[in-house]
Protein backbone atom coordinates (compact mmCIF):
# COMPACT_ATOMS: atom_id res chain seq x y z
CA UNK A 1 0.00 0.00 0.00
CA UNK A 2 1.62 3.57 -0.75
CA UNK A 3 2.48 5.44 1.69
CA UNK A 4 3.52 8.86 2.18
CA UNK A 5 7.84 9.28 2.46
CA UNK A 6 9.03 9.18 5.82
CA UNK A 7 5.48 7.41 7.29
CA UNK A 8 6.82 4.23 7.89
CA UNK A 9 10.02 5.02 9.62
CA UNK A 10 7.90 6.58 11.95
CA UNK A 11 5.84 3.77 12.61
CA UNK A 12 8.33 1.65 12.99
CA UNK A 13 10.09 4.08 15.90
CA UNK A 14 7.18 4.80 17.29
CA UNK A 15 6.28 1.20 17.69
CA UNK A 16 9.64 0.79 18.75
CA UNK A 17 9.97 3.00 21.48
CA UNK A 18 6.96 1.96 22.81
CA UNK A 19 7.45 -1.67 22.94
CA UNK A 20 10.40 -1.12 24.44
CA UNK A 21 8.91 0.98 27.33
CA UNK A 22 6.29 -1.25 27.81
CA UNK A 23 8.77 -4.34 28.00
CA UNK A 24 11.24 -2.28 30.57
CA UNK A 25 8.25 -2.03 32.82
CA UNK A 26 7.19 -5.08 32.94
CA UNK A 27 10.93 -6.74 33.53
CA UNK A 28 11.26 -3.80 35.79
CA UNK A 29 8.38 -5.09 37.86
CA UNK A 30 8.81 -8.66 37.16
CA UNK A 31 12.40 -7.96 39.17
CA UNK A 32 10.68 -5.97 41.52
CA UNK A 33 7.66 -8.35 43.12
CA UNK A 34 9.95 -12.06 42.23
CA UNK A 35 6.82 -13.62 42.41
CA UNK A 36 3.90 -14.86 39.65
CA UNK A 37 6.62 -15.85 37.64
CA UNK A 38 4.10 -17.77 35.04
CA UNK A 39 1.91 -14.53 35.04
CA UNK A 40 4.99 -12.35 33.98
CA UNK A 41 6.20 -15.19 31.03
CA UNK A 42 2.77 -14.78 29.21
CA UNK A 43 2.85 -11.69 29.14
CA UNK A 44 6.75 -11.32 28.04
CA UNK A 45 5.86 -13.82 25.57
CA UNK A 46 2.60 -11.49 23.84
CA UNK A 47 5.20 -8.99 23.80
CA UNK A 48 7.14 -11.18 21.65
CA UNK A 49 4.68 -12.41 19.29
CA UNK A 50 3.21 -8.83 19.15
CA UNK A 51 6.59 -7.46 18.23
CA UNK A 52 6.85 -10.83 15.37
CA UNK A 53 3.50 -10.04 14.22
CA UNK A 54 4.17 -6.22 13.57
CA UNK A 55 7.14 -7.07 11.42
CA UNK A 56 5.16 -9.31 9.17
CA UNK A 57 2.91 -6.11 8.79
CA UNK A 58 5.43 -4.01 8.13
CA UNK A 59 6.84 -6.59 5.82
CA UNK A 60 3.06 -6.83 4.28
CA UNK A 61 2.06 -2.71 3.62
CA UNK A 62 6.10 -2.29 1.92
CA UNK A 63 6.36 -4.67 -0.41
CA UNK A 64 7.58 -4.32 -3.87
CA UNK A 65 5.04 -3.30 -6.47
CA UNK A 66 6.66 -4.27 -9.57
CA UNK A 67 6.77 -8.01 -8.08
CA UNK A 68 4.46 -10.19 -10.47
CA UNK A 69 2.94 -11.62 -7.44
CA UNK A 70 3.02 -8.72 -5.05
CA UNK A 71 -0.82 -9.10 -4.30
CA UNK A 72 -0.42 -13.07 -3.26
CA UNK A 73 2.53 -11.94 -1.30
CA UNK A 74 1.29 -9.42 0.69
CA UNK A 75 -1.47 -11.56 1.54
CA UNK A 76 -0.06 -14.17 2.97
CA UNK A 77 2.17 -11.71 5.09
CA UNK A 78 -0.62 -10.35 6.44
CA UNK A 79 -2.16 -14.16 6.92
CA UNK A 80 1.13 -14.88 8.92
CA UNK A 81 0.56 -11.59 11.25
CA UNK A 82 -2.80 -12.36 12.00
CA UNK A 83 -1.87 -15.75 12.96
CA UNK A 84 1.04 -14.57 15.36
CA UNK A 85 -1.25 -11.51 16.46
CA UNK A 86 -3.68 -14.73 17.97
CA UNK A 87 -1.05 -16.40 19.62
CA UNK A 88 -0.01 -13.10 20.87
CA UNK A 89 -3.20 -12.61 22.54
CA UNK A 90 -3.75 -15.98 23.63
CA UNK A 91 -0.33 -15.64 26.08
CA UNK A 92 -1.64 -11.52 27.01
CA UNK A 93 -5.21 -13.98 28.20
CA UNK A 94 -3.19 -16.35 29.90
CA UNK A 95 -0.76 -13.79 31.77
CA UNK A 96 -4.17 -12.30 32.88
CA UNK A 97 -5.81 -15.15 33.79
CA UNK A 98 -2.29 -16.12 35.58
CA UNK A 99 -2.46 -12.24 37.60
CA UNK A 100 -5.89 -12.52 38.48
CA UNK A 101 -5.84 -16.08 40.11
CA UNK A 102 -2.45 -14.61 42.26
CA UNK A 103 -4.46 -12.15 43.69
CA UNK A 104 -7.27 -14.10 45.06
CA UNK A 105 -4.27 -16.63 46.72
CA UNK A 106 -2.95 -13.50 48.15
CA UNK A 107 -6.24 -12.82 50.37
Amino acid sequence: MPLEEGVLELFIIGFSVVMGIAIAALLLLWLRKKNNNAAYAWTVLHFLFLGVAVYFLIKAISFDYEHVMASEENSFQLGVAGVIWFFSMVCLVMGIFKFSNSGKSMR
